[in-house]
């Protein structure tokens, strides 16, 4: 059991105004929340919505075009890129990962020495008292036992301190990555997808670290099942219903409670959002009318009973009177409504789902060819050090879920059934004909330069990207199909990968953990689509949230 961090109430974190742009288009607009001491706040939206970005900017590692940002005296920031270099031995990590928790008990010591020698110094004396402070509430004293207790929570106890970390997997990496932030106690701690790489027990470690942080949190995760556990507050960036949007406005939208319960409003919400546009459009669809009939009162061709020119002019001018009051009421209406409108609730990017083109490209293990039997099958199937001896059955339309610990072999044996990667030991029996695509857990390599469009294009061959285009899978936004693909997040690049997989359904479709990096609305529509796919799903994942709901096969390494 880790013990809590010292309080830090005075410490909190304010965003205020922040606007961000890149060469290719804005990223973030007038964006403005604070995270107060003891509040855990997640920034959910759509992939490619500025997630990443406001931490790295509040991590101090990018600067804001406009807006301030404050933030506690320290902070750790856990994401993409490792704090250490490839090339340290494991040994060098631990020391460079103590070395500020170590520095505020070399202080205590120090100045307690120069206080014995002094002790009338008041300087000394509240130097001393801060250093003390500071060590209590980072437990200098106790920093050592939890490296150890934080390495052996992760899954990564064992292993040879002379080992590199260029020479570790790229789960390993990541998890030493957190290890490392996890043991400074910083007063703001940062986390971008702290869950990805994690089994139940890792994820178990770090929930309960998050929850028990004293200072304020700020986190990007798609996974719903931390975020139930952990957040008392969300940050959503994508778009929300407002009474008045207006230049100027903070571009966020601010709730407090848990994820399952941001689910329920978020949805009643854009319901009633949607609602009142098309209410108030009706309404200024009946305003303009009445502007144009109003030019005119009573029968175009009308004249009063008397015929004198007075009579006339009389009626003349009382007809053009109430006209122009009417006219002047009506535009006055039809103004005030124009200024003040909604507006039109934006079209939300929505997945097809897993087989949503199959007509187009063709489908699946054709219907009427179903085999009987299995389609693909390994038989005491091993990789040395990786995969113990596994054997697995699938059928046409098999739903299996491969689960087990870190290290376990998950994604060795669905790199071994995709062709990937050679056994050790055993076979894969396949018919000649049977296709089989694999969704990595990274997004693939694209060459330097491409657009989203060009990248999927070199993928799928031109002939089928004419005949199913990328924006057929509702993955990628229409804005962004043009952009280089160096420039989209990992999340954006992945949906890419996975539209390049389902652009020819294959008849076994294989997804390692599909759900990491994705946002939680495409999380949730990709795993309500897993029943619908025309082959064979074969799932590799630590998502709870995911886990908790399969209805399928289960294999357990």
């Amino acid at each position: 059991m880790f013990d809590a961090p010292q309080s830090t109430s005075g410490a909190h974190l304010r965003v205020d105004g922040v606007s961000k742009s890149y060469p290719a288009r804005r990223v973030l607009t007038n964006v403005g929340f604070s995270v107060a001491a003891g509040d855990r706040a997640a920034l959910i939206g759509e992939n490619g919505t500025g997630k990443s970005t406001i931490l790295r900017l509040v991590a101090g590692l990018e600067t804001p075009d406009a807006g301030e940002i404050s933030t506690p005296i320290t902070l750790a920031l856990y994401h993409q890129q490792a704090p250490f270099a490839p090339d340290a031995t494991l040994a060098e990590v631990s020391d460079d990962a103590l070395a500020p928790v170590r520095h505020h008990a070399h202080q205590v010591a120090r100045l307690g020495e120069a206080m014995a020698a002094a002790p009338e110094d008041a300087t000394l004396a509240d130097s001393f008292a801060h250093a003390v402070a500071e060590a209590e509430r980072t437990d200098a004293w106790g920093a050592e036992r939890r490296w150890e207790m934080l390495l052996d929570g992760l899954g990564l106890a064992g292993l040879d301190p002379a080992r590199r970390a260029d020479e570790l997997s790229g789960g390993q990496v990541a998890r030493l990555c957190l290890a490392w932030v996890l043991v400074q106690r910083a007063e703001l701690l940062l986390l971008d997808e702290p869950t990805n790489h994690l089994d139940d027990t890792a994820a178990a470690l770090v929930s309960q670290m998050v929850a028990e942080w004293p200072g304020p949190v700020l986190l990007a995760s798609h996974d719903r099942a931390f975020l139930d556990e952990t957040i008392t507050s969300l940050v959503d960036l994508d778009p929300a219903p407002r009474q008045h949007r207006t230049v100027g406005e903070s571009g966020v939208t601010r709730f407090t409670g848990s994820y399952t319960d941001y689910l329920a409003s978020r949805g009643s919400q854009r319901e009633r959002w949607q609602r009142q546009y098309e209410d108030e459009q009706a309404e200024l669809n009946r305003l303009r009318e009445r502007v144009r009939k109003d030019q005119q009162v009573g029968h175009a061709n009308w004249q009063p009973r008397s015929e004198t020119r007075m009579a006339q002019k009389f009626y003349a001018d009382r007809n053009a009177t109430v006209v122009s009051r009417r006219v002047n009421d009506a535009r006055q209406d039809l103004e005030r409504l124009e200024a003040e409108q909604v507006r039109k609730p934006p079209r939300p990017l929505t997945f097809r789902g897993l087989a949503a083109v199959q007509n187009g490209a063709g489908t699946a293990v054709p219907p009427g060819s179903v085999p009987s039997g299995p389609v693909l099958v390994a038989s005491e199937l091993a990789v040395n050090g990786r995969l113990p001896a596994t054997d697995l059955a699938i059928g046409a339309r098999d739903r299996w879920l491969v689960e087990g610990p870190n290290g376990c072999g998950k994604s060795t044996l669905l790199a071994v059934l995709d062709g990937l990667l050679e056994p050790t030991a055993g076979e894969v029996h396949r018919p000649e004909r049977l296709r089989v695509a694999l969704l990595g857990q990274e997004p693939a390599p694209v060459a330097a330069g491409l657009t989203a469009n060009a990248a999927y294009r070199a993928a799928v061959g031109e002939k089928l990207a004419e005949q199913v285009p990328l924006g057929a899978f509702g993955l990628i936004a229409g804005r962004d199909l043009n952009r280089p693909v160096a420039e989209l997040s990992v999340g954006q690049r992945r949906r890419l990968d996975l539209a390049c997989v389902l652009a020819s359904p294959p008849d076994v479709l294989l997804l390692d953990e599909p759900t990491n990096h994705l946002s939680l609305q495409l999380a949730t529509e990709l795993e309500a689509s897993i029943g619908d796919y025309p082959g064979a799903v074969v799932v590799a994942s630590h998502d709870r949230w995911l886990r908790r709901r399969w209805t399928g096969l289960r294999l357990t390494l």
